[in-house]
């Protein structure tokens, strides 16, 4: 079921599908909630679903705070128009800094929290250079021709060889985002804090997927953060880079059940 608020008259778009305890999923940077199609179809029998559309990304609008922060106040409200009081929220890439900018100031709404190809971790000097490079990229060649450049180099060499039809499908998928939502992320990507002192104090269990050939978020980064919580629960996918839910699609719907219904 597809829904919408409207917070200072910008609309928000969000699905609502499955029965159960409430489970959130945050789409990343370039995507929509669409990216989460087979979790939602495979979860849908056992959870609730709430799958937004960022703000600036698919149907929904910027917002004027467009910081990690301020996308984490819009699944708030998400979550408050539904009355729900309790959730377990995995993010993808972007969508874990806004997951974790959440638990932040949040943490009495999660039961759990998934961080799926994404870091606690700051950005380096050098990813913010590469993000600038970006920028103005899009700003002179326009947000398809970035994204089709950028995006066979989160999928693995195994997908590359034997999936080229479904990065191409993917790739097809992604021509509705305006420069200046894009620019927007980028930036508050490279504003977003560290947060590897929430890993260290929360109680919550938290979920690592990692991708072997993820070269957004690499490995050894991601297992270093994994022994920072109380309670981790890691999962390596081997034939991975950054878009595991597409490219083992089996393997993350059954480690993020398996994941929701022990927590």
């Amino acid at each position: 079921m597809e829904k919408q608020i409207e917070i200072a008259s910008k609309k928000i778009f969000y699905t609502l599908s499955g029965n159960g305890k409430p489970v959130m999923l945050v789409h990343g940077f370039g995507e929509t909630g669409a990216v989460w199609k087979k979790q939602v179809a495979f979860l849908k029998d056992s959870f609730q679903l709430i799958v937004p559309d960022l703000p600036g990304s698919g149907q929904s609008e910027m917002i004027d705070d467009m910081s990690m922060e301020g996308m984490a106040e819009i699944l708030k409200l998400i979550l408050d128009k539904e009355e729900i009081s309790k959730v377990s929220m995995v993010g993808h890439s972007m969508g874990g800094y806004i997951t974790l900018a959440f638990a932040k100031k949040y943490s009495h709404y999660l039961t759990a929290f998934g961080l799926f190809h994404s870091s606690a971790y700051t950005d380096s000097e050098e990813k913010k250079a590469t993000r600038k490079k970006g920028i103005e990229f899009i700003r002179q060649h326009g947000t398809f021709e970035f994204l089709k450049s950028t995006t066979p180099n989160l999928f693995s060499p195994f997908s590359k060889e034997q999936k080229p039809q479904l990065i191409n499908e993917f790739i097809r998928s992604l021509g509705n985002f305006s420069a200046i939502s894009l620019v927007s992320y980028y930036e508050a990507m490279m504003q977003r804090p560290d947060n590897t002192l929430l890993l260290k104090t929360t109680a919550l269990p938290i979920l690592f997927v990692l991708g072997e050939y993820d070269n957004a978020v690499p490995l050894q980064d991601g297992l270093r953060l994994s022994h920072l919580p109380e309670k981790s629960y890691i999962h390596i996918l081997h034939q991975s880079g950054h878009m595991g839910m597409l490219e083992e699609e089996e393997k993350s719907n059954h480690l993020l059940k398996k994941f929701l219904l022990e927590t």
